[in-house]
Parts: C-alpha cells; structure tokens; sequence
C-alpha cells in the first residue's frame, strides 16, 4: 500500500508538537508548556501538553496520540466499518487567547488505520475570532490557500467549503468562526501520492505556529475593555457548544474511550451564557454576527 508506516507518520506528528510548542512559548515570552503523558489502557497513549495564564496564551493544548487495538463498534457503525483493529495517531491544538482581540484557534491532524488494508488521512485549521476582523481573515485565508495550492489546486476551494459546513453550529445558525479548511478520509493512489498527502497534512502543521504568532504578535497590545470581556466570554460560550454538540473528534475521542482530560482541553477557562443576547445595531458585536455564515469569499473582501 505504502513505504510510509504508521510509526513513522506518529514520529512525524511528535516531531510538528515539538516544532509548534516551541513556537508558541516565544509567541507567548512567557508560559511554558506544561508535559502529561499518559497510557490508554486498552493500546496506546500520548502526551498532552498545557500551556496557561501566559502574556498571550490564557490557555492552550498542544496534544499527541497514538491509540490502537480493537475498534469500537460505535465507530464501526458510525463510518460504516467492517470488524477490524485500529491505530489513530494525531496532533491536536486549540488555543484561547488572554485578549479579546486575539482569535481563538485550532488545528488537528491525524491519520487512521485498520488491519484490514482500511486509511485515511484527516484534518484541519479554522480561526474563531471574537471580532471578525476583514483584515485579519484574508491573511488567514491567504495562507490557507498558499499552502493548499503547493499540493493542489482545489484543495482550497473544496476544503474550505467542507469547513464552512463543518465548523458550523446548526442549532444557532452560525458558523463558529471564519472557517479555515477542513479534510476527512483522504487517501492515495499509490505510494508517491500517499507520501505527497502527508506531505500536505505536515504543512497544516507547520503552518499553523507561523499564522498564530502573526496574531499573537499583531494583536495582543490593541486595547480593549470591560464590554469586548463580556462579549469574549459569550463568544467562548458558543465554542464550548460546538464542541459539545457538534464536533465529530470530541466523540469519537470519547467513544473510543480517549482520555477525557485531553480530549476536553479544548474548553476555554471561563465562558458565558446570556438569555437573548442580541447586540445593538451598529455595533462591532453585531458586525461579527453578520460575518459568521457559510459562504464568504474572504479573500475578495
């Protein structure tokens, strides 16, 4: 099938954490990293590594997997699978800023196996500002894109739409940010385009730590106050909902039995809920809402 093996795609994943907890401890200038490894009982483990109370990063998880043995029959039925074992290996981030000016962001990559011949690789990158800002959306998009088209021309456009409809929360009829990109169930032809695809799936990794610290770095000082607090607070309340409800790693981390601890570090360290809160007309809150639906062409604005 392929030269790569799934020992090697794990020694990779490990390879991007340290590359990005690195990047994020400068970004920062003063939080570090914070190692727990851990065993999965039934095969497998990781190590999951927090980072809080920064100049910057309020709170933030870089994790690593490596998880294996018989596969559960809830995934069995969910992704329409025969009986086989399985091994998932992954690097999953999501980082939730001390400013309300600086995005909320997250990346996952990872790749699945099964003993019967069964792959895919999977992932993706999507940026959940607490104030769309045009500016910053376009650099995002921008990126996304450049990277995207070094592999392939329609990886952009497919993705991104496929991000737009993922990171989407349906019963508030909102997408949770500006999107990004986002890819499940990517396979290859033979080995030189599975070695292009992981290719492709390290580049989400290695350009992700370059486009936050833009952020970081741009963003961090801008003032702000009590107002942009309470609407952040709301803003990580919807995220805390997508989460919850929507997210398909979040529940297949915990229908494979995955570590809670790490598969809830994406929780933001406070959140709000407000009984109808609607902003004034006018307003940078309403301006937000305006901007968070499928379908926006960001590089254009």
């Amino acid at each position: 099938m392929h030269k790569i093996s799934k020992e090697q795609i794990s020694e990779d994943f490990k390879l991007i954490q340290d590359h990005i907890c690195k990047e994020l401890e400068l970004g920062d200038g003063k939080a570090q990293f914070i190692e727990d490894l851990w065993d999965r009982e039934l095969g497998g483990g990781g190590r999951t590594r927090i980072i809080k109370d920064g100049n910057i990063i309020a709170k933030g998880g870089v994790a690593f997997s490596a998880v294996h043995g018989p596969t559960p029959e809830k995934i069995l039925k969910k992704l329409k699978l025969e009986q086989a074992d399985f091994y998932a290996t992954g690097v999953s981030i999501v980082i939730h800023p001390d400013s309300p000016l600086v995005p909320i962001i997250h990346m996952n990559i990872r790749y699945f196996e099964m003993s019967n011949g069964t792959y895919w690789f999977g992932g993706g990158i999507d940026l959940t500002p607490h104030y769309v800002d045009l500016e910053d959306a376009k650099y995002f998009h921008t990126e996304l894109k450049s990277t995207c088209d070094q592999f392939n021309k329609d990886f952009y456009p497919k993705f991104k739409e496929w991000a737009d409809n993922y990171f989407y929360i349906a019963h508030r009829n909102e997408t949770r940010g500006i999107g990004g990109i986002f890819f499940d169930r990517l396979t290859a032809t033979d080995e030189n385009d599975f070695a292009s695809t992981f290719d492709f799936v390290k580049s989400i990794g290695y350009i992700f730590p370059k486009i936050y610290r833009y952020f970081m770095a741009k963003n961090a000082l801008l003032p702000f106050n009590d107002e942009h607090r309470k609407w952040q607070a709301l803003r990580r309340g919807r995220y805390v909902e997508f989460n919850l409800v929507w997210d398909a790693g979040t529940k297949f981390g915990l229908d494979t039995n995955g570590r809670t601890e790490s598969i809830l570090m994406s929780m933001p360290p406070q959140a709000e809920w407000e009984y109808m809160n609607i902003p004034e007309e006018g307003t940078a809150e309403a301006k937000t809402l305006e901007y968070l639906k499928k379908g926006i062409d960001w590089l254009s604005l």
